[in-house]
């Protein structure tokens, strides 16, 4: 079986268009229910007809769920735990109100969500504001359709899905008892003015075009209020490229060839005896006692009789686990995971050594800090900005009002993939003294570029903690002293190696 026919397993939504039966066919990839569809399990070799059932026809009992596995590990890399990038900006009053944004709105979680979400062709964002404080929720882009103007400026977007009578009737729609397993249709659609919502009607009567002045809104913001990302793409594309739909194929032999493989092995723990009886009776060849087991249980055979085990042999086996491990190389090779065997790794291996080692992922990991990071994170904090500018008295956030934000020189400065070591970072400051002392470099490019290698959270504040440490005299003498007492120190051992070398001579 291969993904052409597999997908014909799905059911299609004709109502939809065919892109949105495309991601949704993409998405049981990414969370691993690919074969669902199959009524029949991998054990099953006849039905109840007595009819033989192809292996095409069964779901694999063996999931490798290498795909799955590739979206996790590169979204981690993009906005895990210790990868968050740290902002930079003209104000510093800026870089600290999203800091308290991040907190605030959970954002490495919604990005987090959004990397995963996008693997399939595209992300996006919807940004709101509630008694001025913002909201920021992730929508799926199946029902989603953007519009952009010939510059690439986000000018419309139309939201239309299918919806049950029993959720309107939750959303506090007049909606009658016999009509709650219903199904309508929901659609909505927003400009750079205002949020037009429809009245929803069944699918039947077909797509809603009644204005719902009730739940339409104005919002004057003068731009429309979404973040679109498309995976692996530049903007103004609706899907990027799927993250690992090239290679869902191979996966698919995989599955089927390990649960091939347990299949075996299975009957090789419990072999099935087959006997060729020959012009005896089959049924009295093994006497009265039967197959019972011990001694007594030896089969008697005619002359021209025969009996044997049917089962898998080891050379079999082998060349089974074989072909899987060249399989599994190509699967990382075609979508950039990770290669490397933890159980090969012998000892703690340095940053650079575990970046070179998944060099594949990092590849990757790169091309989605552009889609969702410079594309996604940033132009997110840049519509906040312009929201402080729109909205009546500013924004809160972090418990300060915050109005008229600059999005002037907006940077995303991202952290090192994995933690550099203490004689890498001791090697780092070392360079990095030699380049301040020979005029290569300044002290605030020094700072900023250790402070980004150690993982700090902000480069900036730290800049300013560094600054006011020099400014302060108590602890420029304190440097001094240590400076001194060091310098001391060499001098004292150097005089004590030229006396020993004296003395000796």
């Amino acid at each position: 079986m291969d993904w052409k026919q597999l997908k014909e397993t799905y059911p299609q939504d004709k109502d939809l268009p065919a892109r949105a039966n495309r991601l949704t066919a993409l998405m049981r990839v990414r969370d691993c229910t690919q074969y669902d569809s199959i009524p029949n399990p991998f054990s099953s070799e006849y039905n109840g007809a007595g009819e033989y059932i192809p292996l095409s026809q069964r779901r694999p009992s063996v999931r490798t769920n290498l795909c799955a596995t590739v979206v996790d590990e590169s979204a981690s890399l993009v906005f895990g735990e210790m990868h968050w990038p740290s902002l930079s900006a003209e104000s510093d009053d800026v870089a600290q109100v999203m800091a308290a944004l991040d907190r605030e709105c959970a954002l490495p979680a919604v990005m987090m969500e959004a990397v995963m979400a996008g693997s399939v062709g595209s992300a996006a964002l919807l940004i709101e504001t509630v008694d001025r404080r913002p909201c920021v929720s992730m929508h799926d882009t199946r029902y989603l359709t953007p519009t952009w103007d010939a510059g690439g400026r986000l000018i419309g977007m139309r939201e239309y899905f299918k919806i049950t009578g029993a959720d309107l009737a939750a959303q506090g729609y007049s909606i009658s008892s016999d009509a709650m397993a219903a199904l309508f249709w929901w659609r909505r659609e927003w400009d750079d003015k205002e949020c037009t919502t429809y009245v929803p009607r069944p699918v039947s009567a077909g797509i809603p075009d009644r204005r719902d002045d009730a739940r339409s809104t104005h919002h004057g913001l003068g731009f429309v209020p979404w973040i679109w990302m498309a995976n692996l793409a530049p903007p103004g594309t609706v899907d990027g490229p799927c993250t690992f739909e090239r290679a869902i194929d191979t996966v698919i032999e995989c599955d089927y060839l390990l649960s091939q493989s347990g299949r075996g092995l299975k009957y090789s723990a419990d072999p099935k005896l087959v006997i060729k009886a020959g012009q005896a009776d089959p049924a009295g060849v093994a006497g009265d006692s039967g197959t019972t087991g011990g001694a007594a249980s030896a089969l008697v055979l005619p002359m021209d009789g025969d009996a044997k085990m049917l089962e898998i042999n080891g050379d079999a086996s082998a060349a089974m686990l074989a072909q899987y491990q060249e399989l599994r190389a190509i699967v990382l090779e075609q979508i950039h995971g990770n290669r490397a065997h933890a159980d090969k790794i012998s000892a703690a291996q340095s940053g650079r050594a575990m970046e070179m080692m998944c060099q594949s992922l990092v590849w990757l990991a790169d091309r989605l800090r552009l889609s969702y990071g410079e594309y996604g994170l940033l132009a997110l904090y840049r519509m906040i900005c312009a929201f402080s500018r729109v909205v009546e008295n500013g924004l809160i956030i972090g418990g300060k009002n915050c109005k008229d934000l600059s999005d002037a020189s907006l940077a995303l400065q991202w952290p090192p993939y994995f933690p550099s070591t203490d004689p890498e970072l001791l090697q780092l400051a070392q360079g990095l003294a030699t380049a301040v002392a020979s005029g290569f470099m300044s002290n605030e490019t020094a700072c900023g570029i250790y402070a980004a290698k150690v993982g700090t959270a902000s480069p900036q504040e730290e800049w300013a903690r560094v600054q006011a440490e020099l400014a302060d005299p108590t602890l420029a003498a304190k440097r001094q002293d240590a400076a001194n007492a060091a310098t001391t120190d060499r001098q004292a051992a150097g005089s004590g190696r030229t006396q020993t070398r004296q003395v000796t001579a």
